[in-house]
C-alpha cells in the first residue's frame, strides 16, 4: 500500500521546545524495530498486542505528574494513529512494566483513554502492509499537575491539547515497525 506520500513530521518537532526527560525500554531501543510481543493481534497480525517496559528519568523540579503516550505519525490518515494514552501517572512513578498498558497494574490513579482503536488500553503497531517502516514515538510527558482535568472518554486529539499545556519536559523514544 506503499503511497508514495511524504513523510510525516514528528508531532513533538511541531511544539514549542521543553527540556528532556531519559526515556528508554528494555524491549527497544531508538531506531530499533518494535518487538512481535508490541504488534497487534488482529487484522492479519499476530503479536502479542503486549504494551511495552517503559522507564525514565531527569524530570524538572515542579514535575507533579506524567502521561505516556504512543503515536504513529506515519498511518496513512490526516491525522495519524493513537496507540496509547496514559494519564495521571502519579510524579512517584518512573516506570512501567511490559504490559501495564494491556490489562496489567497501572499506577494508583492512573488511566488510559480511549485510543484509536477505541480501546482504552494499549493498541499494538499495524501497520499498513508494503509501506515503509512507520515510527512508534512514544512520549513521556512530565507534567506541571498531579492529574489532568479530563475523563477517559475524552479523544487523544483532546489529550494532547491538554498535554500542551501542562508539559514541563519530555523524553521520547521512537522504534520502527513494517509489515
Amino acid at each position: 500500500m506503499n503511497l508514495d506520500r511524504p513523510v510525516a513530521p514528528d508531532p513533538y518537532d511541531l511544539l514549542p521546545a521543553v527540556p528532556a526527560l531519559t526515556v528508554g525500554s528494555e524491549m527497544f531501543s531508538e531506531g530499533a524495530t518494535l518487538p512481535d510481543a508490541q504488534v497487534f493481534d488482529d487484522w492479519g497480525f499476530t503479536g502479542g498486542n503486549t504494551s511495552p517496559q517503559l522507564s525514565w528519568s531527569g524530570a524538572p523540579e515542579g514535575t507533579r505528574g506524567y502521561a505516556v503516550t504512543c503515536f504513529d505519525p506515519d498511518a496513512p490518515t490526516h491525522s495519524g494513529f493513537w496507540h496509547w494514552l496514559l494519564v495521571n501517572i502519579p510524579v512517584t512513578t518512573t516506570e512501567l512494566a511490559s504490559g501495564a498498558g494491556s490489562g496489567g497494574e497501572l499506577p494508583e490513579g492512573a488511566f488510559h483513554v480511549r485510543n484509536d482503536y477505541s480501546e482504552k488500553a494499549w493498541g499494538g503497531a499495524a501497520p499498513p502492509e508494503g509501506d515503509p517502516p512507520h515510527r512508534y514515538v512514544f512520549a513521556v510527558h512530565a507534567l506541571d499537575v498531579e492529574k489532568l482535568d479530563i475523563n477517559e472518554d475524552v479523544s487523544p486529539a483532546f489529550v494532547g491539547f491538554n498535554l500542551a499545556f501542562h508539559t514541563l519536559a519530555r523524553g521520547v523514544i521512537r522504534p520502527l515497525f513494517a509489515a
